[in-house]
């Protein structure tokens, strides 16, 4: 035994020794507190330098976060950003209220209880606030059915799963089960496995903040402290939002200028030690782009690293597309390395909103997304998804739409919404002065110019009626197709109206921008992210104001009714 050891260890003592004596030697003249506290000094200087650099913002975005922090700070710049702050705050609540100028708000639960008629007619008032009509396919995306048999089978649904909840499945067992149904629906839907399995979420952001919360626990359970998620810059902002909830990190990849999808070798590139799952889009929802899927799931295989496909978009159209005539490489389970799916059942799916499914490949990945506290007081509290209630009720209708509309109705609806989709994309290559992203194969048809502000071409298809998408990084806009769009003449009138707004814009392509041109111009031009992040914030906050804006010398008051 002692042979063997003298065999391993013969061939490291001499490197050893002189590292002991090259250590005796620096040390050589110190005394032993000195030793002690240059020792502690360099672990702590290192420490502090490792922290410093490597932390969830790249250290020139905190660099020049701080330079333009510190420029706010001059009292003349400070001041005139305030100023405009609030001219433009102003300007967002103003336009809020527009919709409903004179109706006031109600601030406070009225004394005596409204009978059901008085009800029913405040209802209704408040359903003539909404200005566009989105029955008549003017609108892109948003409400992606709207079929009237459909509404009332929902409604009737709603009604008798009303109180239900989930959390209590011994309450509620036909909760449960229609639940674990509509995932091993859409599970089959994905060409999954037994194995395969999933929860019913609130919506397509939930699905992904819930993927990316498994795979970050699963990471750190590796032994990874700030994991790291890897995925195109066109991916839903749902992935950020995940970045910034559960301190991880994401690294936006670039994509082929010419096809729109993500540059796999830049991917490859990207993928760090910390890397704990490689997101690609299906399709993407900027310019309904699929990526590579295929070739991200190999470097998934490859690197050992989870691979979640975005399909919150695509979910219900994907699927069906093949038997819908339309050919469609493998993007779903069928794909070695594919772990994890999210697709909304609310958009395509036509099931009511506040619905979608995320999906893993076995159960082993599931079990990372669920909440447990054993040590609570109030009894072991578990819950699968990041809400502990929900509506019981939306997880019903959206198991009676998906048994309501069946296989062959949504491959039919597929049918239409990409015929739909590529006569428009046709029409628009066909139109001088603009161009389409990449090729588009499902819903989504991106709108780009070389010759003019693509906004002009928003503003004014949008006092004709038609409420499209304004998009950023490149400047754009798109259209969603929805089986309100499919209504016969509507994909006509927009292909004409876009035609005739061109040629218009082009007589004089460099005229003053205004209107979303503007606005978007702007946000896009100004250097520091955080004062657009302001501007939003101050939108958002618009939301929940219930205060009548009034004009009195200039400045705004309120009143609240």
């Amino acid at each position: 035994m002692a042979a063997l050891v003298k065999t391993i260890t013969g061939p490291v003592m001499p490197v050893l020794d002189s590292i002991k004596d090259q250590l005796n030697a620096l040390c050589k003249g110190l005394q032993p507190w000195q030793i002690v506290v240059y020792t502690a000094g360099t672990t702590l200087v290192v420490v502090f330098t490792k922290q410093f650099l490597f932390q969830e913002e790249s250290l020139k975005e905190r660099g020049k976060k701080e330079f333009f922090r510190l420029i706010k700070k001059i009292p003349y710049v400070k001041a005139k950003i305030d100023a405009e702050m609030a001219k433009t705050t102003k300007s967002m609540v103003e336009s809020l209220y527009k919709d409903h100028a004179g109706h006031g708000y109600v601030c406070q639960i009225p004394m005596k209880g409204y009978s059901e008629k008085e009800l029913i007619l405040e209802l209704e008032k408040y359903q003539a606030l909404a200005k566009t009509d989105w029955k008549k396919g003017r609108v892109s995306g948003t409400v992606y059915s709207g079929e009237e048999k459909l509404t009332q089978l929902m409604a009737k649904t709603y009604s008798m799963f009303a109180w239900t909840n989930p959390l209590h499945p011994d309450v509620f067992p036909d909760i449960r089960k229609m639940e674990a149904e509509v995932v091993r629906m859409c599970c089959t839907i994905f060409n999954g496995g037994p194995e395969t399995c999933g929860t019913v979420t609130q919506g397509g952001t939930e699905s992904i903040m819930l993927a990316c919360l498994a795979y970050r626990n699963l990471a750190r359970e590796r032994g990874i402290k700030v994991p790291e998620i890897v995925a195109p810059i066109t991916v839903h902002a749902a992935f950020d939002k995940a970045a910034s909830y559960f301190h991880m990190t994401i690294k936006h990849i670039a994509i082929d200028p010419v096809t729109g999808k993500v540059n796999v070798k830049a991917m490859r590139r990207a993928i760090s030690s910390r890397t704990c799952v490689i997101v690609g889009s299906g399709p993407g929802f900027p310019h309904g782009i699929i990526d590579p899927i295929q070739e991200i799931a190999a470097l998934g295989k490859r690197y050992n690293i989870p691979v979640h496909v975005d399909c919150c978009l695509g979910g219900f159209l994907l699927p069906f597309m093949n038997k819908a005539g339309f050919e469609l490489d493998p993007f779903d389970f069928r794909v070695d390395g594919v772990t994890s799916i999210s697709a909304d059942t609310h958009k395509y799916g036509y099931a009511p909103k506040g619905s979608s499914v995320i999906m893993y490949s076995e159960k082993s990945y599931r079990k990372f997304q669920f909440f447990v506290q054993p040590n609570w007081t109030g009894g072991i509290y578990a819950s699968p998804t990041i809400a502990g209630s929900r509506s019981g009720a939306i997880i019903a209708a959206c198991w009676a739409t998906m048994m309501y509309i069946g296989e062959q109705g949504y491959v039919d609806a597929t049918r239409k919404i990409i015929t739909t989709a590529r006569k428009i994309s046709k029409g628009m290559k066909e139109i001088k002065g603009i161009f389409v992203f990449g090729d588009p194969q499902v819903s989504v048809v991106g709108i780009g110019s070389d010759d003019f502000n693509i906004f002009n071409l928003s503003d004014a298809l949008a006092k004709k009626g038609w409420n499209l998408n304004p998009l950023q990084f490149p400047s754009s806009i798109h259209i969603c197709v929805t089986l309100p769009i499919c209504q016969d003449g509507v994909a006509e009138e927009f292909i004409a109206d876009v035609k005739a707004i061109t040629a218009d814009i082009l007589k004089n392509p460099n005229a003053k921008d205004g209107g979303m041109a503007a606005i978007y111009g702007m946000a896009q031009s100004i250097p520091d992210r955080s004062m657009v992040k302001d501007i939003a914030c101050s939108f958002v906050e618009g939301w929940y104001n219930t205060t009548v804006p009034t004009v009195s010398n200039g400045d705004m008051n309120g009143s609240v009714h």
